[in-house]
């Protein structure tokens, strides 16, 4: 116990140990020293031994002093320099009237080693670091660049007149400058598209206008505009629900000499319901711009004549978590001469090409980053963007249908339904994906089965809250945060508990990992996001949620029924549980909540038009309609000119990280359209800056330079790894990715994909063995 009385033993040793030191604390360190002394006291002692004080006066003082190492750093512009660096340097100081001179002695050696744990060279550790400060929006200014050239050419020990220095200095400023001329470049075309749109659009011309323009009567442009003979560039929707069209004088000019040839078709014999070649159809929606006629947006299920070709029948299989929707699927595709397996993630499209050779059957795997060829084999397992459209199949499973409705990947699901060319088609989903693939299969013309399966155990939410300090073996505890797993991960670790973890930034191979653990039981309590949705098997008993709100993007709002379903769902494994439970943690929210949601029926969207979105070959028809090669110019045409919002079948996704992307590379010159394109659909996180990197990446393409793959990084001890190390760990596996999809489409400007490979398999380990380490390390304290 500790007394601010001038009799306890911890004030008298205070007064000892100052007296023999002349250290004395400063007032607001006074208690704190004084906690330190007295559990340092030995019963009945009145004194604690010099080098006891000393320590305890450093503890003390280490705030203070990484403080002001922080504040010198970024004063002197060496924004490279993290805090877990200065951490360490001052972990290690013994004496407690350290100056800055001597802070900044004890941060040199571990600055230094950690620069040189960035590459095996001068020039790959100085790209490596900018990767990293690039990464969390710190792009060094030239004097903070050149500081940084010359810690790197002192932690790599270089002579003095090494070349490195100059060397880099010139390829530095470069860069810079091509950097500088890319944005303003890019800035200059985007103006120029723009304004290219803009007097287009004021060239167009009101019906009325069109008799004029042709040579012709009122009547006979209206059957032409209905026989699709002549486009309409816009429609414009009025007040009171009327609708205006507008024509390009230019285009119909063109066709004045068409004209007495569709005079004489429509002088010939009747042929059906119209007269000529081309009587109108009536069943189609006219076409509502030039570049919509190209594009066939609004027609977008003929776009895939491979499956248009086939006569498919597609079987809709639905039902909830744990309902055994996959397995049948599974078993017609292993049967069938060949097929196709298509998954939402990596990871399952992995777990989908091992249940096929579970079954006898050997699978080809590919998915955006990664190919595996098996020669002779006539199955393939790939991630849903990667589907083949022009090779056909027996059989085709396409899982997670419910994707449909997502904003950002659901045009890949519309494409995959529409598109996969197979004789039979299992589209796997839960309940509320039904009218959305009715409505799909109604656009392709293909024939619809449903099975409506249920749950094979029951499932059932808890009466009353669950406390912190309550959970325990076979529960998951559910945030919506990467900062709320860990926080709760750190909140169960002091309560003694194993806990494993899987969120989104995760890589799929370390959240199998960390899966594997919770599931044999290395670990008690699995704390994870809604990334358990979908693809990963877990053997939940209780599923508890830390929160019943989420933030989805634009707002904060309620759990919808589909989410409390499909989350809760995971609960009550068949063959491993006889019932799930789904909870809510103490303080977090109503269990009648959950109630409701579990008993409630499927939420009907509001919105059943399928999202949609151009590919390479409507990219490229669309190019060559408008006679543009600006990526950046295509996109806005689309925008503008292909989809009216109120099309009765379709809605066009809003593709804006494409859009940033195509803005982006405008001033980068030397590319096609195709590869323009390539990059476009690149996974990059723009929260990173990832969009920037690819620009950056796409200039050295241009200009016929190799990208190197990035690197680790330094990598400390795991045991050591606090937060801000494993995030830049998880930023430089995300960099990775995009890194690896790239390769995989231009292998020629990025090669060592072995080498790629070997890193992120690096990656992979150490944040799994700091997740794990750090739960030993926990444990050790606490057990």
């Amino acid at each position: 116990m500790t007394s601010d009385s001038p009799a306890s033993p911890a004030r008298e040793a205070l007064a000892h140990a100052v007296a023999h030191t002349g250290l004395q604390p400063e007032p607001k360190e006074e208690t704190e020293v004084l906690r330190r002394i007295a559990r340092a006291l030995e019963p009945g002692a009145r004194e604690v031994p010099v080098e006891v004080y000393r320590a305890a006066l450093c503890q003390v003082r280490r705030k203070k002093w990484i403080s002001r190492l922080l504040d010198r750093t970024r004063r002197s512009g060496r924004i490279w320099i993290t805090r877990e660096e200065i951490e360490e340097a001052v972990g290690g100081i013994t004496d407690p009237a350290v100056d800055d001179q001597a802070l900044e002695h004890a941060l040199a050696p571990v600055s230094l080693a950690r620069l040189r744990g960035y590459g095996a060279s001068p020039h790959a550790a100085f790209a490596a670091i900018q990767a990293d400060l690039v990464d969390i929006g710190r792009v060094p200014s030239p004097a903070q660049t050149d500081l940084l050239l010359m810690a790197v050419a002192i932690a790599f020990d270089l002579p003095e007149g090494d070349p490195f220095l100059e060397t880099a200095r010139k390829e530095e400023a470069q860069r810079q400058r091509a950097a500088s001329r890319i944005e303003e470049t890019a800035q200059s075309k985007r103006a120029q598209e723009e304004e290219h749109l803009r007097a287009w659009e004021s060239s167009l011309v009101p019906f009325n206008e069109v008799p004029r323009l042709l040579h012709c009567s009122h009547r006979e442009a209206l059957r032409w505009i209905a026989e699709n003979r002549l486009p309409v560039a816009r429609k414009v929707q009025e007040p009171g629900g009327r609708e205006r069209w507008e024509f390009d004088p230019a285009a119909l000019v063109a066709l004045r000499g068409n004209l007495s040839e569709w005079r004489k078709e429509e002088r010939g014999p009747a042929t059906g319901p119209g007269k000529g070649k081309h009587a109108p159809d009536m069943g189609r929606k006219v076409a509502n711009a030039v570049i919509a006629r190209v594009a066939a947006l609004d027609k977008y299920a003929a776009h895939f004549r491979t499956a248009r070709a086939l006569n498919r029948q597609i079987t809709l299989v639905t039902g909830p978590t744990n309902s055994g929707k996959s397995y049948t699927a599974l078993n017609a595709l292993a049967q069938a001469e060949s097929g196709l397996a298509l998954a939402p993630l990596r990871l399952l499209a992995h777990e989908f090409r091992e249940a096929l050779a579970a079954r006898g059957v050997e699978a080809s795997l590919s998915t955006g980053e990664e190919r595996i060829e098996v020669p002779g084999s006539r199955h393939l397992a790939a991630t849903v963007e990667m589907c083949p459209f022009y090779s056909p199949v027996d059989v085709a499973v396409i899982d997670e249908a419910q994707m449909l409705f997502d904003t950002d990947r659901g045009a890949a699901w519309t494409a995959a339904i529409m598109g996969a060319p197979a004789r039979h088609l299992y589209v796997l989903g839960a309940p509320d994906c039904i009218p959305m693939v009715r409505r799909i299969a109604e656009l392709c013309g293909d024939p619809l089965d449903e099975i409506s399966l249920e749950r094979k155990s029951p499932l059932k939410a808890a009466s009353q809250p669950v406390r912190l300090a309550d959970l325990g073996a076979g529960d998951a505890l559910i945030a919506f945060s990467r900062r709320e797993v860990l926080d709760l991960r750190a909140a169960l670790m002091q309560h003694g508990k194993r806990v494993a973890v899987v969120y989104g930034a995760l890589s799929p191979e370390v959240r199998r990992a960390e899966a594997q653990r919770f599931n044999n039981g290395q670990a008690d309590i699995l704390v994870a996001t809604d990334a358990i949705g979908m693809g990963l098997n877990l053997s939940i008993k209780r599923v508890v949620f830390a929160a019943l709100k989420k933030y989805d993007g634009r707002q904060t709002r309620d759990l919808t029924v589909q989410e409390v379903k499909q989350i809760g769902g995971r609960a009550g494994r068949f063959g491993k549980h006889e019932t799930g439970v789904v909870a809510v943690l103490a303080g977090a929210g109503s269990p009648s909540f959950v109630r409701r949601q579990l008993d409630a029926d499927a939420e009907l969207p509001d919105d059943l038009r399928p999202y949609v979105q151009p590919d390479a070959d409507i990219v490229k028809a669309v190019a060559s309609e408008i006679g543009s090669q600006s990526l950046y110019g295509v996109l806005s045409r689309i925008h503008r000119a292909v989809l009216r919002k109120d099309d009765p079948n379709y809605r066009l996704s809003d593709m804006e990280q494409a859009f940033a992307i195509a803005s982006a590379l405008e001033g980068v010159e030397g590319l096609d359209l195709t590869t323009r394109w390539s990059y476009a659909m690149c996974p990059v996180d723009d929260r990173d800056n990832g969009i920037r990197r690819l620009v950056g990446w796409a200039a050295d393409h241009a200009a016929g330079r190799r990208v190197l793959p990035p690197g680790t990084g330094p990598l400390p001890a795991a045991e050591r790894a606090g937060r801000e190390e494993l995030e830049r760990a998880e930023k430089r596996h995300k960099r990775l990715v995009a890194w690896r999809w790239l390769a995989l489409r231009f292998p020629t400007i990025y090669p060592d994909r072995e080498e790629a490979e070997d890193t992120t398999r690096k990656l992979n380990d150490w944040i799994e063995r700091v997740l794990r380490q750090q739960s030993r390390a926990r444990r050790s304290t606490h057990g």
